[in-house]
């Protein structure tokens, strides 16, 4: 058993080691004859736990040796070599290294990737499970943290130690396996598991890379197995309303809780991601959710925003961008949104008479959130530059947190304040 950091485990060279888990230490290391660097991921599970335990591990990784050279396939990580010989205590699985990290870190609202990415790493995960479900493999853990994105932002579907090997025998796990978050209703209820059982994974998987949230939580992993059974999660739509509608679709039709009413197999959900391609094309120029909370933390009008509540209200809003000239707000429409201006001048104006220009930091609409959302617009407003607008739903506020309401209205007030204060002074001069 190596349990410690040492020079050499049979060829290889050890550089480091990557990790340490519940069952075992992860090392990179050099192999002199291919001249490659690989991940070596060594048994460290003896000892450690109890005898129905540590047979458990036992199965997990002998499961994933089972694999070695069996999947060769650009986005799954190749399994190179296993060594299992308990006589001698040296089991290790020699692995393909991929720098780089898992999806695990873009599954923040802070840290979102674009979408037309998003979908592209979907897509590449449903073919890789493709080629493997043709080979009688399910792998009942698809999550974030077991898909690893290269330095060349490829994606690479890992750890099938939990995978369900149709011609396997004596390495098989049975009963209740995976990580609950992500798990089928049917396997909850340890029924077999299918492609669809890995297709509803994948589902989740969208659904926490689109929101940065995953669709059920609770304080237990008991509490949230009984929500995925009994209760539908938030629709994406509500969390993220800028989210694209065509991969909403594609994740809700992924996750529905009857796999009858999922995508019967891998090769289907691949092609609804590729019909997506196009439209996501004009999203080229999608900044980061990162830049954004940037640019919406130097404006005037979130100045007195925390952090906290300026990432609540990102989660919420749209973000538009609209050329000069267009028509934002017309005279007597019902309101239903507010907007704040994040770049560019619009012009403000009561039937031919120019009344003002707002630009920057500042906010119209409001009104809509103000009188519960039964206001008539009273002016029209047209974007006088290029603009950038944050668009949010004015019943979109009555959800978000205490503290973040406070803020708006702390801030419309200001507002109202200011512009009775212009007008009077206006009234005054004439």
């Amino acid at each position: 058993m190596f349990t410690e950091i040492q020079e050499r485990i049979g060829k290889y060279s050890i550089l480091r080691e990557l990790g340490n888990g519940a069952s075992a230490i992860v090392y990179l290391a050099e192999d002199p004859f291919n001249q490659r660097q690989v991940a070596i991921k060594v048994a460290n599970f003896e000892g450690r736990y109890t005898e129905e335990e540590s047979a458990r591990f036992r199965k997990l990784f002998l499961n994933e040796a089972s694999l070695a050279g069996k999947l060769v396939h650009p986005n799954i990580v190749r399994v190179y070599d296993a060594v299992f010989d308990e006589d001698e205590k040296k089991n290790y699985i020699v692995m393909e290294y991929v720098p780089g990290g898992t999806l695990k870190k873009f599954c923040n609202e802070r840290h979102l990737l674009p979408v037309q990415q998003l979908a592209m790493i979907v897509f590449k995960c449903c073919r890789a499970m493709d080629y493997a479900f043709q080979r009688g493999i399910v792998h009942r853990d698809l999550k974030p943290a077991n898909i690893l994105l290269s330095e060349d932002q490829d994606i690479k579907i890992s750890d099938f130690g939990t995978a369900h090997i149709s011609q396997a025998t004596q390495t098989q796990l049975q009963g209740f396996i995976g990580s609950p978050a992500y798990m089928a209703p049917e396997m909850i209820t340890e029924k077999q598991p299918s492609q669809q059982s890995d297709i509803y994974s994948l589902g989740v998987l969208m659904y926490e890379m689109l929101t940065g949230r995953l669709p059920f939580t609770a304080k237990t992993g008991v509490g949230v197995i009984n929500k995925i059974l009994h209760e539908e999660p938030a629709k994406i739509s509500d969390v993220r309303p800028s989210a694209p509608k065509e991969l909403v679709t594609i994740a809700e039709k992924a996750m529905s809780k009857d796999p009858a009413n999922r995508y019967r197999t891998w090769f289907e959900m691949a092609k609804d991601l590729a019909n997506t391609f196009h439209a996501l094309a004009r999203l080229n120029t999608e900044i980061s959710n990162e830049e954004k909370f940037n640019r919406l933390r130097a404006l005037e009008f979130f100045k007195s925003f925390k952090d906290t509540d300026i990432w609540e209200v990102l989660r919420s809003a749209v973000w538009e961008h609209h050329a000069r000239g267009e028509k934002l707000q017309r005279a007597g429409e019902i309101g239903q949104f507010f907007y704040i201006i994040v770049d560019g001048v619009v012009e403000v104006a009561r039937g031919s008479h120019r009344l003002s220009e707002l630009a920057g930091g500042a906010c119209f609409g409001e009104m809509a959130y103000l009188r519960d959302g039964k206001s008539t617009r009273t002016t029209d407003i047209t974007s006088k530059t290029n603009v950038e607008l944050l668009k949010i739903e004015a019943a979109q506020l009555e959800t978000l947190s205490e503290s973040c309401q406070l803020q708006f209205n702390r801030t419309f007030l200001r507002n109202l304040v200011e512009r009775l204060s212009i007008t009077d002074e206006s009234l005054h001069r004439q």
